[in-house]
Formats: C-alpha cells, sequence, structure tokens
C-alpha cells in the first residue's frame, strides 16, 4: 500500500481534490478534521493549548477558541512553531492509527493523507509520493479573500505563514493543477490513479 502526501497552499483547493479522490474510492485521511476532534474539550490537543498558552484562548463553555488562536499564531511565527511543535505529534500519532485500521480493513493499494502543512511538518519524509495542489498566486489570494472575508494585507499574512508554493512545486513528485474546471482537475486525477494501477483490484 503506497501513502500519498497531498498538500497545497491555503486556498489553492485541496479539499476539493480530496473529495474527488474520494469520490473515485481513494481512501483519504483530513489532517485537519483529525485536528479538530483532537481539540474538542478535554481532547489531547485541547489539553495540549491550554497547558501551552493558557485560558484566554478559550470560550466560556471550555472550548478551543479557534478563531483567536489563529489569529496569534498568524501573526507571531514564535507562537506558530510552539503550537505546531505541541500539536503535530499528536495529529501525526492519530493519522498513522487511522491508517494502519483502513490498510487492515480495506487493504487500499493507496491512501491518502490530506496534510496542509506537509512540508513544514517535515512529513513529507515518511509519505511514498507528495501530490501538491497549485494555482497561481493571484486566484489563490482572491479565493482567500472571498472565502474567508479577509483584507488582502490578512490572505497574504496567511499564505506567506506557509511555505512557498513555487517551492512546494518543486519538492512535489506529482503537481495538480487546479486553476481550471472541476471537469480538468477531475482528468488530471484520473490519469495519476490510471498510472498508480489504483483498479487493478
Amino acid at each position: 500500500m503506497k501513502t500519498i502526501g497531498l498538500t497545497g497552499g491555503i486556498a489553492s483547493g485541496k479539499t476539493t481534490v480530496s473529495k474527488i479522490l474520494q469520490e473515485f474510492g481513494v481512501p483519504v485521511i483530513d489532517a485537519d478534521m483529525v485536528y479538530s476532534r483532537l481539540t474538542q474539550n478535554g481532547k489531547p490537543v485541547w489539553q495540549a493549548v491550554l497547558h501551552t498558552f493558557g485560558k484566554k484562548y478559550f470560550r466560556p463553555d471550555g472550548e478551543l477558541d479557534r478563531k483567536a488562536l489563529g489569529s496569534l499564531v498568524f501573526q507571531n511565527s514564535k507562537a506558530r512553531e510552539k503550537l505546531n511543535r505541541i500539536t503535530h505529534p499528536i495529529v501525526k500519532d492519530e493519522m498513522l492509527r487511522i491508517r494502519k485500521y483502513i490498510e487492515q480493513e480495506q487493504n487500499p493499494p493507496l491512501i491518502v493523507m490530506d496534510v496542509p502543512l506537509l512540508f513544514e511538518s517535515g512529513w513529507h519524509q515518511w509519505m511514498d509520493e507528495v501530490w501538491v495542489v497549485a494555482v497561481p498566486k493571484k486566484m489563490q489570494i482572491a479565493r482567500l479573500m472571498q472565502r474567508d472575508g479577509l483584507t488582502r494585507e490578512e490572505a497574504l499574512l496567511r499564505i506567506h505563514s506557509q511555505l512557498d508554493m513555487e517551492e512546494k512545486r518543486k519538492m512535489a513528485h506529482r503537481v495538480i493543477d487546479n486553476s481550471q474546471s472541476i471537469s480538468e482537475t477531475k482528468d488530471q486525477i484520473k490519469k495519476i490513479l490510471s498510472e498508480l494501477d489504483f483498479w487493478r483490484n
């Protein structure tokens, strides 16, 4: 079973690619979903954030205030590094546990790990292949502003908090261009899966 690392820039359409892969029957483990589950009251990431950053990043009901924490880490690189350092190992362990379960239950030819900070976290090193979802920077800025209701400056802060898209392209085994129609993105994914003999079973 091959393990594929799927990544891209923020607002490049990685979620769209993940959905298409799942439509084609590819198991996808989404790091954001795993992280979100682990930030629920009392869960391991919740505990790690409380211990490290304190109660001011939590709402009165005890739930993590993701917006307040996000605002901090996008503006403060040291805080972002600290957050990544305490949360990444927890998320990685859970994703590996899920991967093992899927391998035992389904034994698929490949499994996709959808990880926004794949290169930044160093996780690309334990993937068999890395696929990068890419769009031109102008499109990325416009999509992010529209999606999250951000100013151009706020959008750029978030984009620049990640590794540059051109660097990601260079490090990828495959690049999926998501700047055209969904149909064209689907065709690219179908071609990749055919090359990897995904439907051989």
